[in-house]
């Protein structure tokens, strides 16, 4: 006798209670359905099913044919582009497989889990994009209790960030078993790892030109910690989104840092202006000291030479005194008279006065375009 009939139960009788409930309590609602009566149906339509209307050893076999052909179907599975396959051998994983069809043995013996482990996630730290209708877009929220940090100068930044990550190649069985929740880790290990650096660091390099050196040492450090949990993650980037100093105090802040830019480009100015007029004035004054070494050694060869050219005179006026002095005057009347117009003039008693006087010198050179003014005659003068 089933249990769930009216006083049917080896538990006592009366009241329809089985050994695991109590039976139908007065004003619980509708009876619990016959779990007899749905076997009974399903039988029926069974045997409607069957040929001969019959339950012999052909429509039990005809029957465990499909449940084991069912049974075998159901390993096959779909892996996406973006996942990636892990197949469980009674829990433990045997292997992996890659984006398409494939196939497992059929539960209990295997089972497949799909991560999505080629797809690059992203993390937002410090603000939230929610969507806002009266505005029509997407706006992006601040959250303070996440980005509000102290430096190591003990100030107060606001440090916005975003981390992207994805599953380590051949590391998804760490990925699946090694941490419970991939997402809140990466957040709060990076969360952690930015208040670190930024806890070392003071404010000003913070505000101008670190952002580089900060998101470098957020990684290697967010890296290293994920290694450590044998999380199955690798990092991608960190993206330092704005880094400013709290709203009560951020106008001041500019103020300073505009006050600073300044200051930078009047240091810049003048050494721009150093290193245009230093050079200037080197290479002139290298010019002067050249042309002054140059007017020294012309001078000093010019004097050195007079002082020779006297020497060997003096030498040719001791041996011959008479001779040396007529060819000394010969030749400076030569240098003297050389380049001017000459006119004879004869003073003697029976003299006619202008001598005509026949330039052979200037007959071999060209003739000047424009004619020559003639000189005074010379008064005296030695013939």
């Amino acid at each position: 006798m089933p249990w769930n009939t009216p006083g049917g139960g080896p538990w006592g009788s009366g009241g329809g209670k089985g050994p695991w409930s109590s039976g139908p309590q007065p004003g619980s609602g509708p009876n619990p359905p016959d779990l007899e009566e749905i076997l009974r149906r399903g039988q029926d339509k069974l045997r409607r099913v069957l040929p001969g209307n019959s339950m012999g050893s052909k429509g039990f076999a005809l029957v465990a044919l499909a449940a084991v052909a069912l049974w075998g179907l159901s390993g096959f599975f779909r892996v996406e582009p973006d996942e990636l396959g892990v197949v469980l051998r009674f829990g433990q994983e045997v292997r992996e497989v890659q984006p398409g069809l494939n196939y497992h043995l059929p539960y209990p013996v295997e089972t497949a889990l799909t991560p999505k482990a080629l797809r690059v996630n992203k993390i937002d730290i410090g603000m939230r994009i929610v969507d806002d209708a009266r505005r029509g877009g997407a706006v992006t929220r601040d959250v303070p209790e996440e980005s509000l940090m102290l430096t190591g100068d003990e100030n107060i930044v606001d440090v916005d960030f975003a981390v992207l990550w994805k599953v380590q190649p051949n590391g998804v069985g760490k990925y699946l078993f090694n941490i419970q929740n991939p997402s809140g880790t990466v957040k709060a290990v990076a969360e952690s790892a930015m208040r670190e650096v930024i806890g070392r660091s003071d404010i000003e390099p913070i505000l101008t030109g670190a952002r580089q050196t900060i998101e470098n040492a957020v990684h290697d450090l967010l890296q290293k910690t994920l290694d450590q949990y044998g999380a199955g993650i690798v990092v991608q980037q960190i993206q330092l989104q704005k880094v400013d100093p709290p709203q009560q105090v951020i106008d001041a802040f500019r103020d300073v840092q505009a006050a600073r830019a300044d200051l930078e480009r009047s240091i810049n100015e003048a050494q721009t202006y150093t290193n245009t007029v230093v050079p200037e004035a080197k290479g002139r004054s290298a010019q002067i000291l050249q042309a002054a070494e140059g007017y020294r050694s012309q001078t000093v060869a010019e004097a050195t030479g007079q002082t020779s050219r006297f020497d060997q005179i003096y030498d040719q006026y001791k041996k011959a005194p008479d001779v040396t002095r007529e060819r000394m005057y010969l030749e400076t009347m030569e240098r003297v008279l050389g380049g001017s117009d000459k006119v004879i003039v004869d003073q003697g008693a029976g003299g006619t006065g202008v001598v005509p006087y026949l330039p052979l010198n200037e007959l071999g050179k060209p003739q000047s375009p424009q004619p020559r003014q003639p000189s005074a005659p010379a008064q005296g003068g030695r013939p």
